[in-house]
């Protein structure tokens, strides 16, 4: 299959809507097949010894796997994206490319309770330290960074609060950290061994930050954009949007004039390091946090198959006209909870698009939507959310989101079950919390599927 080139496409040039559908994606050269083929192999046929194709062995690369993340990133105004086998997959690798033992990262209190699962119980065994804080203010994450930070790891909206952070705000705050902890780069060609460039990277202490943009997708918000490093979306949800795989991505930004633009050594077919006429290393500067993530994909092997990601391909092309209904059927489904909250029935709503949410105003100036998730705590025991949860006939009793069926969930018993009760409450992760994935249903038949639940339950919402 002839392969696309790899300049960034330009959201000028080509509107958001065209670039869901075409972009990385050309008619198959061999037969003019409209849509991407699926590359379903295991390894390619080399011409002669050193001369391929561009393609070696499907875990390494694949064609499929290749056009989606050329899709992603040039979706989130980039041309660095990886795709992984799931969400948690390419979190996991963010760790093990790009901190060691010893190092601090700063995390959102609200996050996913994978994320939770993730960091404390597993990472924390290999030296790396966590704090968690509220980063609807800013001033909250500067106030954590540490000596040894190397990373800020944030959700916005977070999962399952909606929690909205100021992500321009402290991706300023983290460049403004590493104007101070800057060291001069060598020049291309004047590092002399192995030794000395290991010695460099020894002495890197600047940081990255992470937003989890899943909730949004690119259709409502574009992160990059505001100044951070790394996007991470869970491909299972919204950007697939059918309930039919589990993947993961992540898209680096591409910035030359960031702090990890640096000299990498070449070698050459035989994987010898190449000198100058000089006797030192000849090197060219690479984003190194692209490569050094495509290392992991490769050498741990959770990338993601090409049936999987030709799905993807397929899922996303729909990506605009599906959030654009996620949200407009999630507004009628607010609506209808306000007038429950007016009764007394529940308690409090959590979503953006709420004027009385916290940080609305952020959410306005640096989203272009407000999403298809929404949270509410009934105003009730917990036998009665759970009879209520128990009663629903349309909506779907699961615990994964984004999909066109709308889903219910109850954090406290299934997404974040293993972060421990007292901090759940502490976070405001309470019994009563029920998350919804508004899907593209007619919004009538929703609204009145949670009506006759709650009548289930005892909830006088007549």
């Amino acid at each position: 299959m002839k392969q696309t080139d790899n300049s960034k496409p330009s959201l000028s040039d080509w509107g958001f809507e065209t670039l869901v559908v075409r972009s990385a994606q050309f008619p198959d050269p061999s037969t003019g097949a409209i849509t991407t083929p699926i590359f379903q192999t295991a390894t390619y046929v080399l011409e002669e010894i050193g001369k391929d194709k561009g393609f070696q062995y499907t875990r390494t690369n694949n064609p499929t796997r290749t056009v989606l993340e050329q899709l992603l990133a040039s979706l989130e105004g980039s041309k660095y994206g990886l795709v992984f086998s799931t969400g948690m997959a390419a979190t996991d690798a963010v760790f093990h490319a790009l901190l060691k033992q010893g190092d601090h990262v700063v995390v959102c209190d609200d996050a996913y309770g994978g994320i939770y699962r993730l960091f404390s119980q597993n990472l924390t065994k290999y030296g790396v330290e966590f704090t968690y804080v509220d980063t609807r203010n800013p001033d909250n994450v500067k106030n954590a960074i540490q000596s040894n930070t190397r990373l800020i790891w944030l959700e916005s909206p977070t999962n399952p609060l909606l929690k909205v952070s100021d992500i321009k705000a402290i991706a300023e705050i983290v460049q403004e950290e590493n104007q101070r902890r800057s060291h001069t780069i060598p020049e291309p060609n004047a590092i002399k061994n192995l030794e000395e460039l290991e010695e460099l990277e020894a002495k890197e202490t600047r940081i990255l930050t992470v937003v989890d943009s899943t909730f949004m997708t690119p259709v409502f918000f574009r992160p990059l954009e505001l100044g951070v490093d790394i996007v991470l979306h869970s491909l299972t949800k919204y950007l697939s949007g059918h309930n039919q795989l589990v993947g993961g991505a992540l898209i680096i930004r591409d910035d030359p004039s960031r702090w990890y633009y640096k000299p990498r050594p070449k070698k050459d077919e035989l994987g010898r390091l190449i000198k100058t006429p000089e006797g030192s290393l000849e090197t060219e500067i690479v984003n190194t946090v692209y490569e050094d993530l495509k290392f992991i994909q490769n050498a741990v092997g959770a990338a993601m198959s090409p049936f999987d990601a030709w799905l993807t391909i397929l899922g996303i092309k729909t990506l605009s006209l599906r959030m654009k209904k996620h949200e407009e059927n999630a507004k009628e489904i607010v609506a209808f909870l306000e007038t429950l909250q007016e009764k007394g029935i529940v308690k409090k709503i959590y979503y953006p698009g709420l004027p009385s949410h916290e940080n609305h105003h952020i959410a306005k100036q640096q989203m272009s939507g407000f999403g298809g998730m929404i949270s509410f705590e009934l105003n009730a025991d917990y036998k009665t959310t759970v009879r209520f949860m128990n009663s629903v006939r349309l909506w779907s009793l699961a615990e994964s989101l984004g999909a066109v069926e709308s889903m219910i969930t109850h954090p406290a018993s299934m997404t974040h079950v293993a972060v421990p009760r007292e901090i759940r409450l502490e976070r405001g992760i309470t019994d009563g919390l029920i998350r919804l994935s508004v899907g593209i249903e007619n919004p009538k038949d929703l609204i009145e599927d949670l009506r006759q639940a709650m009548q289930q339950a005892g909830l006088n919402v007549s």
